[in-house]
């Protein structure tokens, strides 16, 4: 992850941070909207350590996936919609029912066998 990409996305962020952080509370996690240094700040005067301590957990923490549910937020909805249609073929329409394509109305072969 990137802390661009948290900063952008704060709220859908911040169940997740409030997991890896659980001594944190959450209006104040929310009153930082993505700002790092205060967020740094804010995590080392929490868990009484130094700024240098903090950086590192918070390096740690960014170097994990992102979250399905912030991927799947409200708003970024649409671009993941828009860039589903990269995987279209040439020629299909994106807005067309897929059961005019494929196999869907075929039964599927019996596990272990060939059709």
């Amino acid at each position: 992850m990137q802390w661009r990409d948290v900063s952008q996305n704060w709220a859908a962020y911040t169940p997740r941070i409030l997991t890896q952080w659980p001594n944190l509370n959450e209006s104040e996690v929310l009153s930082i909207d993505g700002d790092q240094d205060a967020f740094l700040a804010y995590l080392s005067k929490s868990k009484g350590e130094d700024r240098v301590a903090a950086q590192m957990e918070l390096a740690d923490w960014l170097m994990g996936g992102e979250p399905i549910d912030v991927k799947m937020a409200e708003q970024n909805d649409n671009a993941n919609i828009n860039g589903s249609a990269a995987n279209v073929p040439a020629g299909e329409d994106v807005t067309d029912d897929d059961a005019k394509f494929g196999d869907d109305n075929k039964a599927a072969a019996p596990i272990g066998r060939a059709s």
